[in-house]
This record gives C-alpha cells, structure tokens and sequence, in this order.
C-alpha cells in the first residue's frame, strides 16, 4: 500500500522549542510516511538519506512576506501538510489537509513589545492557522484553554499532546562542557516573558558568600529575536555581574545532560509556557526544579518541584538560598520517576492518530 505523504514545515528544526520538537517526533514518523521537508539540506542531513532527498529546499524568513508569497508555489501535492508553528500559509495549497501545532498563545498574550503592524500580524497568523487546520496540536491542557479563549474554534478540534524527555538525559553523560564547578542553570532564551530578569535580580540578592560560589549559567540563544529583553544586558552590566553570568549561546543538544546533570539546581522563572520541556529535562538529569508557579508549569511538574511567585524577587533568592544548604534527595529521586512518564514514542504515536483521523 502507498505510503500517505505528508509535507512538514522543518525550517525551525534547529532552534530551541519548536526544534527540539520535530527532532523527537520525526524519526517516528519516516516508518509511516512519505515525507517531505520545507528546509535546507544543511539542517536537515540527519535525515536526507533515510528520506531519499526528499527535501524541498526552502530558506524565507519565518514571519516574513516572502514565506507567504512562496510557500503556496513550493508546497508539493500532499495528503496532509503539517505546520509545527502558527505561520500557516495564507493562501491557498495543494495539501488535501492541514494539521497545525500551536504551541502557546505567547504572540498574543505578551505582545506589549510589539507594533500595532505586528500585533495585526501575529492575530491574522493565528486566526489563519486555525481556520486552514483541520486538526490542531498543542501542547498543554493550559494552552488548549487559552486557543479557545483568544480564538473562535471548536473545542473537539483541539488535540492536546504532551512532549517527551530525549532518552539521553536519563543517562551519566560522558561528554563534558566546559563550565564553572559550581552554577545554578537556566535554559532559555532571553525573550521578555521569559523573566530572565527576575532570576537575574534575585542572584544578584544572593549574600556574597553564596556569589562568590555560584555562578549563573544561561544556556540558549541570547540574540536574534524580534522582542529580546534588552534589560537583561542593561542590568548584568549595571550590576557588574559580567563575572558571574555566564551566557553559552547555543549548545548543541549532545552536551545539555551534562550541563543539566551538573547544576546545583535548575531555575525556570517564566511568566508564559506552552509546556515547559526543559523542566522534565532538568528532573530526568536529577538536578532539583524551582519552577514558576504560572500557566502550564504545574500542570506538567505536578508536586515534584519547588515553585515560586516570578514576579517575587526576594521569594526566589530567599528560595535558593534555603535549597543549597537542603538534602532534596527524596525529592529529586521523586521528580526524576515523574518525567520518565513523558516519552517522545507516546507523543509521536499521540501524532499519528491525528493524521490517520485528518486522513
């Protein structure tokens, strides 16, 4: 029987987030399908062989006019064309179906950085995606409730389907990345409701003998965003805390057990998450959690981190200032069992069903 061929919009597979997402559900994928991917042959060369060069090079700016312009030219005959994010085209294509994933509704939600053109923008790329979707995907009981509160769509068409935690992170890793011996950690990057601030406020609070100790590192891309946080920079500098954070750029996926696994703790101060995978990360690492107590976070991490007010600077610093001087054994060894209910397998079988339903 002929495989049923589904086009994937893979530009975004090495970024952060969205990234991460495809790369976990894609090998799940190749057994069942004839897929194709939107990218560049550069990004995507883990897969070219096993999918016989199907790759249609495309390389338009995400957002942009040209995106939209091409992708109803570029976009073979298909039975379903998946869209990982919201920048579904506007006009028509030759896809039988659409499936969407929409991870959060942070562009609408945060966008007080924004132009009115490009608050404008943001609505009609989410107004679209829903409208062209036949099935959409996300991420969290907590992002389905928000679709439906930002956005007219009918309920039965929202699948919620969690993310899964890399195998690798359940192991000793034997890679090593050059850091500090001793840091607290936070993966993200440095857009403004990720509340890097916060936690920058709140270390720098810390007493000195805890500093002196303790670096602060931030892994993830820290340029390059359309709303970076420009007070984040504004503030290390201010502070003279250039010494004690530690900025990574990208890192490559290979060595963030290691990173992970290191780490005094791990703190996520976010005001906006979809999901937040790089807490079940963190719990698989058995590295101990200080979690934002907002949005989806609790629903993912349940009682199995320590949460916090991330708008409460004095909460947080007083928070890891009791933690490094506490036994959290118990509670870690509890954490790390809960993120090993989130498997990228489930998710992907999770993703399957989907399109055998819009099929």
């Amino acid at each position: 029987m002929k495989k049923k061929k589904i086009v994937v919009d893979a530009r975004m597979i090495n970024d952060s987030g969205i990234g991460t997402y495809l790369k976990n559900v894609i090998p799940y994928l190749i057994p069942k399908y004839d897929l194709v991917f939107l990218g560049t042959p550069k990004d995507l060369h883990k897969y070219e062989n096993k999918l016989r060069n199907n790759i249609v090079e495309f390389t338009a700016n995400i957002y942009s006019f040209a995106e939209q312009i091409y992708l109803p030219l570029i976009i073979p005959k298909c039975d379903i064309f998946w869209s990982p994010h919201i920048n579904v085209p506007l006009f028509p294509i030759r896809a039988k179906k659409q499936v969407t994933t929409i991870h959060d509704i942070n562009l609408l939600a945060f966008n007080n950085n924004f132009s009115i053109l490009k608050k404008m923008y943001a609505k009609l790329l989410y107004k679209n995606a829903v409208k062209k979707s036949h099935q959409i995907i996300t991420v969290s009981n907590f992002s389905k409730s928000e679709i439906l509160k930002y956005l007219k769509v009918d309920e039965e068409r929202i699948n919620v389907i969690y993310g899964g935690v890399n195998k690798l992170f359940f192991k000793k890793s034997t890679l090593n990345f050059e850091l500090p011996k001793n840091y607290l950690l936070y993966v993200g990057n440095v857009k403004p409701h990720k509340n890097l601030i916060s936690l920058l406020k709140s270390y720098n609070k810390l007493p000195l003998n805890i500093k002196k100790v303790f670096s602060l590192v931030v892994i993830g891309k820290k340029e390059g965003f359309i709303t970076p946080d420009k007070k984040v920079f504004n503030f290390i500098n201010k502070n003279n805390l250039i010494n004690n954070v530690i900025f990574t750029g990208y890192v490559e996926d290979q060595y963030l057990p290691d990173i992970y696994q290191k780490a005094k703790m791990f703190i996520f101060p976010s005001l906006y998450e979809g999901f937040g995978l790089p807490i079940l990360e963190a719990m698989a690492s058995k590295t101990l959690v200080l979690s934002s107590n907002l949005t989806s976070l609790p629903e993912v991490s349940l009682d199995n981190a320590l949460y916090f007010n991330p708008l409460d600077t004095e909460e947080l610093k007083d928070l890891i200032v009791k933690e490094i001087y506490s036994d959290n054994s118990i509670k870690i060894e509890l954490a790390y069992n809960h993120s090993k209910k989130f498997t990228w397998q489930k998710s992907a079988e999770e993703h399957i069903n989907i399109f055998e339903k819009v099929i």
